[in-house]
């Protein structure tokens, strides 16, 4: 859970700290306090947009600072998640097991993001956070309008139902457009096609005709330039051998290296001077040396050849490469590199009728396993709607709507003709879209004998708010996210409807930690712990917004002025003591 939050510099807010509830936190104040900085301070915990318009006037930065509980009694479901998150990235968790998230935002609009001390991208707190936080607000409201949210809403509430036969959708569609698309490139590009492929042959013909060997080439200039050299090789390595072992015939006029060395030996041996025989032991050593040089010369004299019969034939091979190194590659390892790749090219350029009619086979057989699969979604998200129109419906009942009947459809998404998504399922053709072949509408049949229409158009702007609000209470129950955000839900309720929304808030505190921004006495008065956000015009003529923690009779102050701006008369307070007792009795019923 978020067990505090402290926000300096942003917007109407100097420096304040938030102290949250285990259970239901409530944030007033009047219009303009900076009731919204609260939230938007919590969507840039949550790796949200950073605006430098945010910034407040004349600082240089904006920083949001959040402690997350992730262990101890205090942690809830969904902290094992963000503990294994924060494990990953090196953050440090404290000895009580809290975890510091930091968001700061300069006025430049530059943003930087730090988790347990180490400096993390903002968008490992988004991943943190989304294990932690939930937040809605009024957009919220706007996107249940689309039926792409209402499907993700009925998906949500079927939970690990439904989750393994989508990702089998997924990924089974995923083979299937491929196959599908494969199938129709090589027959729209059969002729294309068929002229690469021959083009790829023919290359492939002639480098096979001349069967070039790796690094052929480089070899091959080097056995051109001895043969052509043979005469000056032979004249330099018999110099050299000359040199080293001394003449053929044991001249001893011409002793070479190894006889020199000899006699060197000879004469320390001989030496009375224990220095200079030391030194014995190193000539031998240098003797081994030149013996393997003039052996290694002997050898290279046998094998030089002056053939120039041989020597025409290296150069009519290189003549031969030369041709294949101007048409495919530079040098003759290229060549062999163009001739792999065009091989597995032309593995792919099949387009005889066989080819085709396996892939259309397979094709088929795919498609066949996807609209097994598809109904198998279909039929659990049709279970799955009842069940969930029928929560919603009694939640509904409980904010002031008990004659309102919720129904959720789930019906077949026809394809459109020409779309390259259509599949067959059953005698339909429909579109098989990401998620499914279902389009998932939410409707409401606002009292009975009143036709279904789809929500935005049969609910009121405070209607809205507590459908919204009645689904986030039956989802609650199946999602870990331990801390529900609600920014202003309650917009366009009042009266007996306001009171039930708060109840209903107080009652989800008992499972989650619940954080509200409201402008409802009704709402505010279920709080666990009451949190005012205060402004005051400081001496350089600047709004300074405030967040304290209000006490009992401050709370009744507060509640009177939210009733009717009434905190300064004895009615207005008493009004307030009494919405106060009696959700104060509501919420003591609730423990445990």
């Amino acid at each position: 859970m978020l067990a505090e939050m402290r926000i300096q510099s942003l917007g109407v807010i100097a420096d304040a700290t938030l102290e949250l509830h285990p259970g239901l936190t409530v944030v007033t104040g009047e219009t303009g306090a900076g009731k919204t900085m609260v939230v938007t301070g919590l969507h840039l915990l949550s790796g949200g947009r950073a605006e430098a318009s945010r910034v407040r006037t004349g600082a240089d930065r904006a920083v949001v600072e959040g402690s997350f509980q992730l262990t101890g009694d205090d942690a809830r479901a969904g902290a094992a998640a963000a503990l294994e998150v924060a494990t990953e990235a090196g953050a440090g968790v404290d000895e009580d097991g809290s975890l510091i998230a930091v968001r700061s935002v300069n006025a430049d609009g530059r943003s930087k993001a730090h988790l347990g001390g180490r400096a993390v991208p903002v968008g490992l707190l988004a991943e943190l956070t989304e294990q932690l936080l939930a937040v809605h607000g009024q957009n919220d409201q706007l996107r249940l309008m689309r039926t792409g949210e209402q499907r993700a809403v009925l998906d949500r509430f079927a939970g690990a139902g439904i989750a393994e036969p989508l990702a089998d959708y997924r990924e089974l569609r995923g083979q299937w457009l491929a196959v599908a698309k494969e199938l129709t490139e090589r027959t729209e590009r059969a002729r294309e096609m068929a002229r690469e492929a021959d083009m790829l042959r023919h290359g492939l013909g002639e480098i096979e005709a001349v069967a070039p060997q790796p690094g052929e080439d480089t070899q091959l200039v080097d056995r051109a330039r001895r043969l052509a050299d043979a005469d000056q090789l032979r004249e330099t390595a018999a110099g050299a051998a000359h040199a080293v072992a001394g003449a053929a015939d044991g001249d001893p006029d011409s002793p070479g290296a190894l006889g020199l060395i000899g006699e060197a030996r000879r004469r320390l041996a001989a030496a009375e001077d224990p220095a200079l025989r030391e030194m014995e032991p190193r000539l031998v050593e240098a003797a081994a040396l030149l013996t393997d040089v003039g052996t290694e010369l002997t050898g290279y004299l046998e094998q030089l050849d002056a053939d120039p019969a041989e020597l025409e034939r290296v150069l009519a091979r290189q003549a031969e490469l030369k041709q294949l190194t101007r048409k495919y590659a530079a040098d003759v390892d290229g060549v062999l590199a163009w001739a792999a790749d065009a091989q597995a090219r032309l593995a792919t350029l099949d387009t005889s009728e066989g080819t085709l009619a396996e892939l259309a086979k397979k094709r088929d057989a795919l498609a066949k396993q996807l609209a097994k699969v598809a109904r198998t979604v279909t039929s659990i998200r049709r279970t799955a709607a009842e069940q969930l129109a029928k929560a919603v419906t009694e939640e509904l009942a409980g904010l002031a709507m008990a004659h309102a009947r919720i129904e959720l459809t789930v019906q077949p998404k026809p394809a459109a003709e020409g779309d390259e998504q259509a599949l067959k399922v059953g005698n339909e053709l429909l579109q098989a879209g990401p998620d499914g072949v279902d389009e998932v509408e939410l409707l409401l049949v606002a009292h009975p004998g009143a036709p279904a229409l789809p929500v935005h158009k049969g609910a009121s702007g405070g209607e809205l708010s507590r459908v919204m609000l009645a689904i986030e209470v039956v989802l609650a129950h199946t999602d870990p996210v331990p801390t529900l955000v609600f920014d202003e839900v309650d917009a366009g309720v009042g009266g007996r409807a306001a009171v039930e929304i708060g109840r209903r808030l107080a009652k989800l505190a008992r499972s989650h930690q619940v954080i509200v921004v409201t402008h409802l006495a009704q709402v505010a008065a279920y709080a666990d712990r009451h949190l005012l956000v205060d402004k005051n015009i400081g001496a350089e003529g600047l709004t300074k917004s405030g967040v304290r923690v209000l006490n009992h009779n401050q709370r009744v102050v507060e509640l009177a002025r939210m009733l009717a701006g009434m905190e300064s008369t004895e009615s207005g307070r008493a009004h307030a003591e009494e919405l106060l007792a009696t959700a104060e009795a509501y919420t003591q019923a609730l423990r445990p």
